[in-house]
């Protein structure tokens, strides 16, 4: 506020000094004017504007969010394709930092929590409500912990991009560097030209170990069935043998007892009827029973063999699934919080609410030099084929150790390795984290991991996925193994929470 005294002080002064000096206070005036102006302008970057790269862009590999920003940033194999300003997350509803994949994708979404908004262009992260899509952009973090995108760009961007597709949400700038390391998964190459005609055949002989272990289980029935009645018959011809018996030695008996030449007659002609009676049911019987000791050993072959069957089609199944999945890229998830590795693939089967089932079954230890000691958040992501097998990038999105440090420090299982880095693809990845992952991981997301020292406001404001067993043994009909938690697919439903639903719980030990 002006001081009046000051101000008539002023006024008087250029009265005494006339137009001249009238003048140059004016210009000075401007002059500071200007000066500030352009200080601000300095101080305050420009607002970030959608942008296309020069180039011909290919898939994208991964989006990169910075909140700081409040900008979005899509990659290919060669680089950034794609740049937009977004709105994410106001206070209190804030967008969890962390790493994401797209898990659903719907081109015309309505919120069921916020009267029905439209949401359109919708590619989900998690199934509690997080999404990418298009919406109104102030210029400044305003929605309620979804990730807004520009429409048309949403649009333009919406058949581009697939399940799977990794987001970061980073609450500072990022951007994936080249890497390399020797941890990094370095494939076969004659692994990974072999992979399809392997699965093919995989496929084959777990389709015919299926019918066997079929057709075993339908003949070891049978046979069971017919030991059923052959045992019934075996019961019936004991009892009619024992009542023979008992006939015969009634007549002995009676016949010891006679005193009459008529009674003796009477006591004669009943043995004479019991004796061939008995003789011929313990004929009968001793034949039954070799009859049935060759059906009851073939019975319990049968069913040895339905067992056996079983346990082909069983390893199998599992050997296609593996081959199978060596098909399409690998996710590998290292946490410090567990001390574990856990691994990921999109089986790319849709399930009936929505999305795609992943599968889930290899969850190991491992060792993490200085456990206490953070690690970071950092993600690899093997961009395309090279001469050495994989391109790597890095981007880390928490501080910690560099992601060379980090990847130092970690000891993976030779087996592990030994199984999945022949046939290692690109987009595979390798996230490393001082997080645990985030209790919203389940059978239909890749892994969902969230920054625990940055506000979670729009994970609060939604309900979690429901803890609720739905499958176990068969991996869908297709081989894998395990128990899987079935979640609340509604997003945008709204139920108080704590803690931004970290803390991912496997439903008993032996899960995978």
């Amino acid at each position: 506020m002006a001081n009046p005294f000051t101000t008539a002080q002023s006024t008087a002064a250029m009265r005494r000094w006339g137009p001249v000096a009238i003048v140059t206070l004016a210009a000075m005036a401007a002059l500071t004017a200007l000066t500030a102006d352009a200080v601000a302008k300095q101080a305050r970057p420009a607002p970030p504007t959608e942008a296309t790269a020069p180039r011909d862009a290919g898939e994208p590999i991964m989006a990169i969010v910075s909140i700081k920003s409040q900008q979005v940033t899509f990659y290919d194999a060669d680089g950034w394709i794609l740049r937009a300003p977004v709105s994410t997350g106001t206070t209190g509803r804030e967008t969890p930092a962390g790493v994401f994949a797209v898990v659903e994708k719907d081109k015309d979404h309505h919120s069921s929590m916020y009267d029905d908004a439209w949401m359109p262009n919708m590619q989900r992260i998690t199934w509690n409500g997080i999404a990418l899509h298009g919406g109104p952009l102030p210029g400044y973090a305003a929605s309620h912990g979804c990730v807004r995108m520009p429409y048309g760009f949403a649009e333009k961007l919406f058949d581009r991009t697939q399940i799977g597709m990794r987001v970061i949400i980073a609450p500072n700038d990022a951007a994936p560097v080249e890497f390399s390391h020797p941890a990094l998964f370095v494939p076969n190459a004659e692994a990974v030209a072999a992979a399809p005609a392997r699965a093919e055949t995989l496929a084959r002989e777990a389709t015919e170990a299926a019918r066997t272990a079929d057709e075993a289980k339908k003949a070891a029935a049978t046979a069971a069935r017919e030991t059923a009645s052959l045992a019934a018959s075996l019961r019936k011809l004991e009892w009619l043998k024992t009542r023979a018996e008992t006939e015969l030695a009634y007549a002995d008996k009676a016949l010891a007892a006679a005193k009459t030449d008529q009674a003796k007659a009477r006591a004669e002609d009943l043995k004479q009827k019991a004796v061939p009676k008995a003789a011929d049911l313990a004929t009968q019987l001793d034949t039954a029973k070799a009859d049935a000791k060759s059906k009851l050993d073939a019975a319990a072959a049968a069913k040895e063999a339905a067992k056996t069957a079983a346990t082909g089609k069983t390893d199998a199944a599992r050997a296609a699934n593996d081959a199978k999945l060596a098909l399409v890229p690998v996710s590998v998830y290292i946490s410090r919080a567990t001390q574990k590795l856990y691994v990921r693939r999109n089986t790319h089967k849709p399930w009936a609410d929505g999305g795609e089932v992943f599968d889930a079954t290899i969850e190991v230890p491992l060792t993490i030099r200085n456990p206490d000691k953070p690690i970071g958040t950092h993600v690899f992501t093997a961009m395309a084929r090279n001469d050495a097998g994989l391109r790597w990038t890095a981007v880390t999105i928490d501080n910690g150790d560099d992601a060379k440090d980090a990847l130092d420090r970690i000891t993976v299982p030779q087996d592990v390795l030994d199984r999945i880095a022949p046939t290692a693809l690109p987009r595979s990845s390798i996230i490393v984290s001082d997080e645990p992952l985030s209790r919203e991981t389940n059978y239909r997301t890749e892994f969902v991991a969230v920054l625990n020292n940055q506000p979670q406001g729009g994970f609060v404001t939604r309900r979690p996925t429901t803890d609720a067993l739905v499958a176990s043994g068969n991996s869908w009909g297709d081989g894998g193994f395990g128990f899987f938690f079935q979640r609340n697919s509604d997003p945008q439903t709204g139920n108080p929470r704590p803690r931004g639903g970290q803390y991912y719980r496997q439903a008993q030990p032996n899960w995978w």
